[in-house]
């Protein structure tokens, strides 16, 4: 049916695939589409130009156009420049979704640099790994994040930190009661440290740096690796701007007059591709949050600015739908949504769309793709369990562990061909040879596909947990395990749970001398000292021993069946 069953992957040239699952596309979208190459900042200066007066942010009750989202960006980047900053340098946005992050981000690559994205979250370990991996010597940091990325500073490890307050961007008198309410953070005074209101002071760059979309890095998006450290998938210009086009397309009818989400983190590439760029290209609207887990501030939001659009996880969704508030908001103003990060429930999808009235459809995407690469069509056939069809330029196949592709209804490993695919991992050249074979990514995610073209994971080669929309690999919650001094042998997986999708448990055999003096409380804490919050172990249990190979190797899955098989009986 594709046409190049039982070829090698490595023979194959991406045209002569018959894309037969275009025959699902709702109406008005094209299996193949013109992707413009130009600088992602292009997206903001070109709707700027358009649309200078139109409304691009609504935080909390503070308003941004367009115009004013472009003059500031000119502002950073001259600030940037003024430092030296420009092509080849890498600079760190450590932000929740706030004006500081879009204004920061758009500065970045208007100097050439690169933007390195960071979970405020983080711990101060985390942020280290990042700083020294991507060289970047700047960092853009929320306040409540400063003490960790100052520590970085006084190590010599970074140069410079842009501290941003959220009350930067409070209306009056949510301004003043914020300083009211915050935590005190002490900032010295020092010259390696600037504020963000001095920051957009400065004098506007004379005009962006000249780049090739198509070469040139615009962000560095941080996933995880065998060796249990982020890894840096870097995406071009190009890739962003393609996606950003490709979504577009899969919904034909979005347009200026559109009020987007701002709620899915912009520092995960899932919300910087679907709710700020996407809406940025064409002029909608933007009702940013900056805490996804305040649903009452969500449902008063959908309701006050008539929400049309909707990104999120199936996390998100599941409150929305239980949330006692929900029955008393009208969310009928709600067209689409796409659900991603996690497998998307049936009775969440039916659910939310009863309430709504809208159309929720699950998708697919990976750091490495820009994310996105297939998604269910908006009004077209949805099919339960299934990741949907790949979106226009987009092609995907199953294939052996020789690389030879496989026929429909058969499980493989899942490769995709596209634009939005990753120039490769930063400073990593082997694990680039392995996930990238002759334009093709490996995804690392068992797949089949059915007679149209639908495509469904039915595991993942890799063990990465996905909990909440959030990817948590296990060897790096490992490593911190084993850094406790009364850990002899520990193994991470992912457990089913109702509302993230999945959970993290750890199982850990202590070191004799200090059994029965450790708790899993002890534990936890440890844990929280090193990790960020999403990643600590919601279950700890201590065992004698754990399943091995006949080769020392640990076996997890053997451990996840067991907890599957547990919840199943219980």
């Amino acid at each position: 049916m594709l046409g190049v069953e039982g070829k090698l992957i490595t023979e194959i040239d991406p045209k002569d695939i018959n894309q037969f699952w275009e025959k699902s596309y709702d109406s008005g979208v094209p299996s193949e589409i013109e992707i413009p190459e130009i600088p992602l900042y292009e997206l903001l200066d070109g709707t700027a130009e358009k649309f200078p007066d139109k409304i691009a942010i609504d935080f909390l009750g503070k308003k941004l156009r367009y115009g004013e989202l472009k003059e500031l960006s000119d502002r950073v980047a001259g600030f940037l420049k003024s430092l030296g900053v420009g092509r080849g340098s890498r600079v760190v946005i450590d932000m929740p979704n706030t004006p500081h992050y879009v204004i920061a981000y758009y500065g970045i690559l208007k100097t050439g640099a690169t933007v390195v994205q960071a979970n405020p979250l983080y711990t101060e370990r985390e942020l280290r790994h990042i700083a020294e991996n991507s060289e970047a010597r700047i960092f853009f940091a929320v306040e409540n994040a400063f003490p960790k990325v100052y520590e970085l500073k006084k190590e010599g490890i970074i140069d410079r930190v842009i501290v941003c307050k959220i009350e930067d961007y409070l209306p009056f008198p949510l301004n003043f009661l914020y300083r009211l309410k915050k935590e005190k953070v002490n900032v010295p005074n020092d010259d390696g440290i600037a504020f963000w209101t001095d920051v957009v002071k400065s004098d506007p760059i004379s005009s962006p740096e000249k780049v090739d979309p198509k070469e040139d890095i615009a962000v560095f998006q941080y996933t995880g690796g065998t060796t249990g450290l982020p890894k840096a998938a870097m995406l071009t210009h190009y890739n962003l701007v393609a996606n950003t086009y490709q979504i577009i397309h899969w919904l034909p009818e979005f347009s200026e007059k559109d009020v987007v989400s701002g709620i899915l983190p912009y520092f995960h590439v899932y919300g910087m591709t679907t709710s700020m760029n996407m809406p940025i290209a064409v002029g909608a609207k933007i009702v940013m949050l900056p805490d996804p887990r305040d649903i009452k501030r969500i449902l008063n939001a959908i309701e006050k600015h008539g929400i049309t659009l909707f990104f999120g996880v199936p996390t998100l969704f599941n409150a929305i739908n239980t949330h006692p508030d929900t029955p008393k908001k009208n969310l009928r103003s709600i067209r689409a949504c796409i659900s991603g990060s996690a497998p998307l429930p049936l009775e969440v999808k039916r659910e939310f769309e009863r309430i709504t009235g809208g159309k929720l459809v699950e998708g697919y995407g990976l750091s490495e793709t820009s994310p996105v690469t297939h998604v269910n069509p908006i009004y077209g056939t949805n099919k339960e369990g299934s990741i949907g069809i790949p979106i226009p330029n987009t092609y995907a196949l199953v294939i052996d562990e020789e690389g030879k592709v496989l026929p429909v209804g058969e499980i493989g490993e899942l490769a995709i061909y596209g634009p939005q695919v990753m120039k490769g991992y930063y400073k990593m050249e082997e694990e680039t040879r392995k996930t990238l074979v002759s334009g093709w990514l490996l995804t690392g995610d068992m797949a089949k596909m059915d007679e149209d073209g639908y495509f469904y994971i039915v595991d993942r080669k890799k063990d990465v947990i996905i909990a909440g929309g959030y990817n948590i690999y296990p060897r790096e919650v490992e490593e911190v395990l084993y850094e406790h001094p009364a850990v002899l042998e520990a193994a991470v997986v992912g457990v089913p749970d109702k509302y993230r999708g999945e959970t993290v448990k750890a199982f850990i055999v202590l070191r004799p001398e200090h059994r029965d003096k450790v708790t899993e409380k002890d534990i936890e804490q440890f844990c929280r000292q090193k990790l960020a919050a999403y990643k600590v172990p919601r279950i700890i249990e201590f065992v004698d021993e754990l399943p091995k190979s006949a080769v020392g190797k640990v076996l997890r899955r053997v451990l996840r069946d067991q907890e599957v098989k547990k919840m199943e009986q219980s």
